[in-house]
């Protein structure tokens, strides 16, 4: 019975404080999709990137693509009224809070129309231009440059090309296949 009793109040201890609540402009999240990354980036394109006021203002938000790992996930917005298009950057991983509990974490970058298509172009022009170096020595021939806050890394393993962002901390992964997606699809609602 003191067995039992020692270890339900071990128990209860753990849950009640293995969870400290420590919020520094970092989002929290439990799930890795297109689907949650689209209820979240809402909030942060009417906050941060249209501006909130009292009369009725609309916008349209579509996910483009999700990387299979979940750590980074880019959605396309468009708000017609204010003129403003861009490519929101999904951002997710394992961070620490001060007293060292592991959580999951969340933020947006947001691009603008311009940057987007500027970034999206040459990142898929140094791939093709530079596939005989990365080819040549497969994970060990890598290359990197800095694009506004962002550091991008490419290089190419035996799946294909790999884009690693370094941005506010997070380290995530742009697997070939996502890129390629979130590419074609965004410049394809452009056209519309």
């Amino acid at each position: 019975m003191k067995n039992l009793l020692l270890f339900l109040s071990l128990i209860l201890s753990t849950i009640s404080f293995s969870q400290v609540s420590v919020n520094k402009g970092i989002y929290f999240a439990k799930e890795f999709s297109k689907d949650v990354s689209l209820y979240k980036a809402k909030s942060f394109v009417m906050d941060e990137i249209i501006g909130i006021e009292e009369k009725l203002i609309k916008f349209d938000i579509d996910p483009l693509a999700a990387t299979s790992s979940g750590e980074l996930t880019s959605l396309i917005y468009n708000c017609e009224e204010k003129g403003l298009t861009g490519l929101v950057l999904g951002f997710y991983g394992d961070r620490w809070n001060d007293s060292g509990v592991l959580y999951q974490a969340y933020a947006f970058k947001n691009l603008t129309k311009d940057n987007a298509l500027n970034i999206l172009t040459k990142l898929n022009k140094y791939i093709e231009d530079e596939s005989k170096y990365l080819s040549e020595d497969t994970d060990k021939n890598n290359m990197f440059f800095r694009y506004d806050d962002m550091t991008f890394l490419i290089y190419k393993t035996y799946s294909g090309p790999k884009i690693r962002i370094f941005w506010n901390g997070f380290d995530s992964e742009w697997e070939s296949i996502a890129f390629t997606r979130t590419k074609k699809r965004f410049e394809k609602k452009l056209e519309k």
